[in-house]
């Protein structure tokens, strides 16, 4: 009850409060269980994008390469989950949130589409409810 109560003083609701908990304990909880029994399951992974640079006067901008790291399981969408987006032939990426960084200083990565992972080309992002996980659909050159 003091959590609640001090946390509207904070301004937040109760129902925010125990989406963070839960989120908290979700993020807490999924990395050891990849850790210990679906190990054998876990893969490290790197991803990049180019992005535009900075300006520079009489040059343009000068792209930018993204570069991130991460774990997740690969492998493949059931029946119920394509979309005009998705094939059956893609690649299913389920990457841990908390753990996909920017390789530059550490701090979160978010992938988009076209970013390439493994040598495929992302051509779908979803996140759960719980901000634990992302669902990213690969797709290899010419697919």
């Amino acid at each position: 009850m003091a959590l609640f109560v001090s946390c509207s003083v904070m301004g937040l609701s109760t129902q925010e409060v125990a989406v963070g908990y839960i989120q908290d304990r979700i993020n807490a909880k999924v990395p050891k269980a990849l850790d210990g029994k679906l190990a054998d399951a876990v893969r490290s992974f790197s991803g990049e994008r180019e992005e535009s640079g900075e300006y520079v006067p009489g040059q343009g901008t000068n792209p930018v390469t993204v570069r991130y790291s991460g774990r997740g399981v690969f492998g493949s969408f059931k029946a119920e989950e394509l979309a005009p987006h998705i094939e059956a032939t893609d690649t299913k990426l389920t990457a841990l949130q908390n753990e996909l960084t920017l390789d530059s200083d550490g701090s979160p990565a978010t992938p988009q589409v076209d970013d390439i992972i493994a040598g495929q080309t992302v051509k779908s992002v979803r996140q759960d409810p719980a901000s634990a996980t992302w669902t990213l659909a690969l797709r290899k050159s010419g697919g």
